[in-house]
């Protein structure tokens, strides 16, 4: 199995990657400490970001909206359990129209667009789950290292591996998780990059969770809440307003830094909405065909 990419934004002011990139931005990182602006109520986060594996790291500034998502913690359980009954054959196995239209519909985006972004983003794959309840993640040892959980809570010795995971990867994967969580298990799983969309489990407060067991907890539910939790985190570090007006290449920019035009990210998110706006739009066709032979009267009537 190719290595995942594991995206991340530190709202802390530490600077953190992997390998030399992490050791050389060591004594560097204390310097970007987050200001917070005492006349906004938005206020603006210096953020350090991290992209996997490439090691490429970048410094940025976002808006990070404090009051959205905040007030609902622990809310988010009646619509997941509502739309894991309706999606319950494919709750682990596939995201489906209808999962993408509720979460495009409270980003305030066209259903084409989050798909765009998804399908380039996430991977031809899309896969969010190596098995039922047991979510794609990439464990990372520098990252864990650099965690400072303020809980010292250890998983009992007796954990282990997740059952159904088949390939080799997933397992090994999982019993680093596993051993760093018998150590203390809030750094381990903020050490941790988690579902579809690879996002580090310290960006739990970005992705409108109270702690990072929630954030694990939400991982592990569905395929549409790791929709949800990415909507909530394109749209908490400043990415949305790209989104809405399908500037691709600001959205890029912002998500996959700078060398995006030269990876094409922009005009493969362009040529991907484009594609679902013309599925869309046969769908709408057929549809109206059908109705048209199965409600005659409606035809002739018009």
């Amino acid at each position: 199995m190719k290595k995942l990419r594991s995206i991340g934004l530190i709202a802390s002011g530490v600077a953190v990657a992997s390998g030399a990139v992490g050791a050389t931005l060591a004594s560097t990182a204390s310097d970007e400490a987050p200001t917070l602006s005492e006349e906004s109520t938005r206020p603006a986060y210096k953020v350090d970001t991290i992209v996997m594996p490439w090691g490429e790291v970048r410094i940025d500034t976002i808006i990070i909206d404090s009051q959205h998502d905040i007030e609902s913690f622990g809310a988010w359980r009646t619509e997941a359990e509502h739309i894991a009954h309706i999606d319950s054959a494919n709750r682990y196995r596939t995201l489906t129209d209808a999962d993408y239209r509720v979460v495009a519909a409270k980003l305030g985006v066209e259903t084409a667009a989050i798909k765009a972004v998804v399908r380039i983003e996430a991977g031809a794959a899309l896969q969010g789950f190596w098995a039922p309840g047991v979510p794609v993640i990439n464990f990372d040892r520098a990252m864990y290292n650099r965690m400072k959980p303020t809980v010292n809570k250890k998983a009992p010795a007796s954990a282990s591996v997740p059952e159904g995971i088949s390939g080799s990867y997933g397992r090994k994967e999982w019993a680093q998780l596993i051993a760093a969580r018998k150590v203390n298990e809030d750094k381990a799983n903020m050490g941790t990059f988690w579902g579809m969309f690879q996002i580090g489990g310290f960006n739990y407060k970005v992705c409108g969770c109270k702690d990072v067991n929630e954030f694990v907890e939400r991982m592990s539910f569905s395929e549409f809440e790791q929709l949800e939790l990415f909507g909530i985190f394109i749209r908490n570090t400043g990415m949305l307003p790209a989104l809405q007006a399908k500037n691709w290449s600001a959205f890029a920019r912002k998500y996959n830094g700078a060398s995006y035009a030269r990876r094409g990210y922009h005009t493969k998110m362009a040529n991907a909405y484009a594609r679902f706006k013309k599925e869309e739009a046969a769908s709408a066709a057929s549809s109206v065909v059908k109705d048209s032979i199965q409600n005659p009267e409606k035809t002739i009537s018009h």
